[in-house]
């Protein structure tokens, strides 16, 4: 019987040194009388206590006080700490925590370890302790918060920086950006981060952004650019524009900084005045045409800012403003002109009312319209052109006026234009004592609404191509003018154009067809389908959207739609007799 008896405390003991081995865990076993029954050889590993000590039949109170000899004593307080309890305080503590029905904690056993105690008291009485080896763990959880910290304070450091900056992966997504960054489109750090250039702006401009971007991950060599950027609020952005590759190689990251030189492209010193203190930017053409976040539909004062989509290659779009300065002050000719062209502006200046006759007298003769005359307070003669001008809005500047704030009223004074008013006998205007006839045939197929002239050619040559009698405008005043002219069954309408954008001219055709019940189909053409873009699209009465870069594809499948008298192939052939 004692062998038997033997044989089998023996199977338990194998069974539990190998649960134990099994849980990565040393084992301590002792029944309701705190008396040792079990401990698993790998217990020396954690507590380096005489192995009289781990025998069955010890006192469990003997091995914690052996325990608290050695030094390993779980769950004090630091060696620096000014409290630490004496020998049979810790051992009254600990007999506490073994009488607990379940206790877990990872507790801290010398200077760089960290043990995981693990205690379960059955309802028997029979309590058994589990120790594991954590400190790694712990190693890798205090690396994790201490980079969690190094992150926020990196957050904090780049969202107090007044500069924008952002940071972009290799497949060329935000991982970063900053308060000042997200400013520039007015949207939140979560509305773009994961998100690239192309899900924020049209893809010519993504496209131009996203080459500099891939040369500097792909070669390590920095790029620098000067660039104008319309805000989304409408305001000025001048920028010294730098990117450079940061991250260990098959790692790299591009960090994007823009230095903000807007005072500097106005005054150096703040000053209106500049003279010897002040510095100017004399040359605008420097900065590169970069993004234009503006939505018209925030502050319709400044619809006439240049186009979303600005190109290079594009000479300014005919529907650009036109602006005349007379002044004789040279210095604010070449001040307010350079600031006017590099905003996108048509300007020119004269110096006397001499010239200012002359020009009146030629661009009468070549049918040219001015938008605004800007005339200097201190011109000689200017009372006379203040009684005797007609035509055009004038507003009176003086050489202490700041540029950036001309530029404002400018486009407020041109948004608020009552050139719409103006006899009809002069704008073939449509008013509703006069409504257009229900039973008008269209003279043309389909009118384009569109001011940038590569765009105009692309739409030209697609619809000659079908076949179809078209015409184009470059603003959408004129847009407006042509459909009272033409009436035709489609209008192709870009939603960001100078004069009158997209939106403001659709609404205006859907006043003037209101008393003859008719309704002509609009289709809004735009670089981005946005909610809030669509939704315009909608409120203003347009009945479709198409986005830029057009294709003949895209095209046809309008005229199908729209147009189902005429007379298209899927081949896209052109029909016979067409305009």
């Amino acid at each position: 019987m004692g062998d038997v008896a033997s044989d089998g405390a023996d199977i338990s003991r194998n069974i539990l040194e190998a649960s134990g081995e099994a849980l990565g865990a040393a084992l301590l076993v002792f029944d309701r009388d705190d008396t040792i029954i079990f401990a698993s050889a790998a217990i020396v590993q954690f507590f380096p206590v005489p192995a009289a000590m781990l025998l069955p039949g010890t006192q469990l109170r003997s091995f914690l006080g052996a325990v608290y000899d050695t030094g390993v004593r779980p769950g004090t307080l630091p060696e620096s700490s000014r409290h630490r309890p004496n020998r049979e305080e810790w051992i009254a503590e600990q007999m506490a925590l073994h009488w607990r029905e379940r206790y877990e904690n990872v507790e801290r056993a010398g200077r760089t370890r960290w043990l995981f105690l693990r205690q379960r008291r059955l309802s028997s009485g029979i309590g058994i302790l589990a120790v594991s080896d954590v400190s790694e763990q712990k190693k890798r959880d205090e690396h994790f918060r201490a980079d969690l910290e190094r992150i926020t304070l990196t957050q904090e450091i780049l969202h107090a920086q007044p500069n924008p900056i952002c940071v972009k992966d290799r497949s060329l997504n935000y991982i970063a950006v900053n308060r000042a960054f997200c400013a520039i489109h007015d949207l939140s750090p979560d509305a773009m981060l994961g998100r690239s250039a192309a899900d924020l702006l049209g893809p010519e401009v993504a496209e131009h952004f996203d080459r500099s971007d891939r040369h500097v991950l792909e070669t390590g060599t920095s790029h620098s650019e000067a660039e104008h950027i319309v805000r989304a609020d409408g305001s000025d952005l001048w920028v010294v524009t730098r990117k450079y590759r940061v991250g260990l190689p098959g790692r790299h990251f591009l960090v994007t900084c823009m230095n903000d030189v807007t005072d500097i492209a106005v005054w150096y010193d703040g000053s209106e005045k500049g003279g010897d203190t002040g510095l100017q930017i004399r040359d605008y053409s420097i900065f590169t045409p970069a993004q234009n976040f503006y939505d018209p539909f925030r502050s319709p004062a400044v619809s006439q800012r240049v186009d979303p989509e600005p190109n290079d290659d594009v000479p300014p779009a005919l529907g650009a403003l036109r602006v005349l300065l007379a002044t004789a002050d040279v210095e604010m000719e070449e001040r307010f002109v350079t600031r006017l062209r590099g905003s996108g502006l048509d300007a020119c200046a004269v110096r006397n009312i001499e010239e200012l006759d002359a020009f009146a007298v030629a661009a009468e003769g070549r049918g040219l319209e001015l938008d605004l005359l800007l005339l200097d307070v201190a011109l000689p003669g200017r009372h006379r052109v203040l009684t005797s001008w007609r035509a055009c809005t004038w507003v009176e500047v003086s050489s202490d006026m700041d540029a950036t704030v001309l530029l404002a009223e400018i486009f407020g004074v041109c948004a608020n234009s009552t050139r719409s008013a103006l006899p009809k006998s002069e704008w073939g205007m449509a008013f509703d004592s006069d409504p257009v006839p229900a039973a008008q045939v269209a003279m043309v197929d389909v009118l384009v609404a569109e001011d940038n002239q590569v765009n105009q050619f692309v739409f030209a040559q697609i619809l000659e191509g079908l076949g179809i009698s078209h015409r184009i405008a470059a603003d959408g005043r004129e847009a407006v003018d042509l459909w009272h002219e033409l009436q035709p069954a489609l209008v192709l309408m870009d939603v960001s154009m100078p004069v009158m954008n997209g939106f403001e001219a659709a609404v205006a055709i859907r006043e003037a067809e209101r008393p003859a019940g008719r309704r002509t189909t609009i289709v809004a053409v735009t670089a981005q389908a946005l909610d809030i873009d669509l939704e315009h699209c909608r409120t203003s009465g347009m009945d479709d959207h198409i986005m830029k870069p057009i294709s003949p594809d895209m095209i046809e499948m309008l005229l199908r739609k729209y147009l189902p008298a005429v007379d298209t192939y899927a081949s896209g052939s052109v029909r016979s007799g067409s305009r």
